[in-house]
């Protein structure tokens, strides 16, 4: 089973649609990854893969990935250098808590659609939609088929 297989279709669908809402409202840029299993510390692992997916290449270093490894019961939300200047770490800790919480609840999709929703609204916050803004990075799900 492959890290794409861990999500119904519908679900993988839904995060899209949260991804592509709570960037229609602000230049920053959101990504989520899943893989099955984080051996080490999820924080480390999200830098890797925020670098490994070139999310630092936005223009206004405010680019957030949501890293989950759904065999392990790990995640981690990291944003680059603009959006981490804004905020502190108390917010991507309230993100990280209602994630818990949701996951705890059984509603894994909610509680990753709201978490996107969440950090849509504080990058609006601090980065506003432009009307020449561009969509530099994919709104899709990456997946590594780690074992």
């Amino acid at each position: 089973m492959t890290a794409g297989d861990l999500l119904r279709k519908e679900s993988k669908e839904a995060l899209v649609r949260a991804i592509q809402t709570a960037e229609k409202n602000t230049s920053g840029e959101i990504r989520v990854h899943l893989e099955q299993v984080c051996k080490g510390d999820p924080c480390l692992r999200a830098a890797y893969v925020f670098s490994k997916l070139g999310m630092f290449r936005t223009k206004d270093r405010n680019g957030v990935l949501i890293y989950l490894a759904l065999k392990s019961h790990k995640f981690a939300i990291i944003g680059d250098s603009g959006i981490n200047e804004k905020v502190g770490a108390g917010f991507w800790n309230e993100v990280k808590d209602g994630m818990a919480a949701d996951f705890r609840s059984g509603d894994f999709t909610g509680g990753m659609s709201r978490a996107v929703l969440a950090v849509g609204e504080k990058l609006k916050a601090f980065f506003p939609y432009q009307k020449d803004d561009v969509n530099e990075l994919p709104d899709d799900i990456s997946y590594e088929d780690n074992q």
